[in-house]
């Protein structure tokens, strides 16, 4: 071997792999497609081995790429695992804090908390990324999850804030046309991915006939229904705070999931972490009738 490999030489190989072309290595990487060719040929040249064969499916690792990927595999999650260590020793709370939320926490809810952590806290620059799909925590994706979740990982600390609660909603004049009838009869806004629960309770309780749309998104649900174009279930904070909606009925107990506040075990000393759950903790609790669906009356 020519030279000694870095760091920078593992992550490129590993990247190549998981995107199985150079330029899914580029774009991950932040670089141009011709930069991650050059630098393949001299890792290979160094390593005095080819890394890869370009077949039709990609780039297919070879013996000698799967020994330096494995081993990119394991560099990596030491370096993550100490990044999460020495971020979990700050003294106080400054710096990036990355928070992960669906949209309708993030928005129904935390707009105003981080407004407010924020004057507490100056120094903390806060990272909200909202995302349906599950960030992983263990790599450092997200700093803290405000999550639904009624088993959270067992890697993950936190805290149980409550139960979000869900009813049925739509239109006032919806709700007049069907009377106690608006499971059986109305038409339905559905989901087209999760909440998995929602969704299942949906596709049992609506069927697929009567489901006129299929939305990914809890607000673009709430509005859809608020046009008119049909019922849908909803947490409660935001169908009860909808100027559009009227809830029908009570609370679905068999949508009930559990609303965490959630980390990483390495970050839990952490300044700002423990800093943003303790605030988001105290003030989240305080809106608990509001997630709970205990402050409004069913149409």
């Amino acid at each position: 071997m020519a030279s000694t490999l870095d760091w920078d030489e593992f992550r490129l190989v590993k990247a190549i792999a998981d995107a199985r072309s150079l330029v899914g290595a580029a774009e991950a990487l932040n670089l141009n497609h011709s930069t991650v060719f050059r630098r393949l040929a001299a890792i290979e040249n160094d390593v005095g081995a080819r890394l890869f064969e370009r077949s039709r499916a990609g780039y297919q690792p070879t013996e000698a790429g799967e020994e330096m990927i494995a081993l990119a595999g394991v560099m990596a999650e030491s370096i993550l695992g100490f990044e999460r260590r020495v971020a979990g020793r700050d003294a106080k709370p400054t710096g990036e804090l990355r928070v992960t939320a669906v949209d309708s926490v993030a928005i129904g809810l935390l707009a105003p908390i981080l407004t407010r952590f924020r004057a507490a806290n100056p120094g903390v620059q806060v990272d909200l990324i909202i995302a349906e799909q599950t960030l992983n925590l263990s790599r450092r994706d997200a700093d803290v999850a405000i999550r639904g979740a009624n088993d959270p990982p067992e890697s993950l600390v936190g805290r149980r804030i409550c139960a979000i609660r869900w009813a049925v909603y739509c239109t006032p004049a919806m709700a007049s046309e069907h009377g106690g009838r608006v499971v059986a009869a109305a038409p339905w806004v559905g989901f087209s991915s999760a909440p998995a629960r929602a969704k299942r309770w949906t596709d049992e309780k609506i069927g697929p006939r009567r489901q006129v749309c299929a939305v990914n998104s809890v607000l673009a649900m709430a509005a859809m229904a608020a046009a008119g174009l049909g019922a849908t279930v909803l947490p409660c904070f935001v169908g009860d705070r909808h100027p559009g909606l009227v809830r029908v009925g009570g609370v679905v107990p068999d949508l009930d999931v559990d609303l965490w506040l959630l980390t990483h075990a390495d970050l839990r000393h952490s300044a700002r972490v423990r800093a943003f759950i303790d605030f988001a903790g105290a003030e989240l609790a305080f809106a608990r009738n509001l997630i709970e669906g205990v402050t409004a009356e069913a149409a």
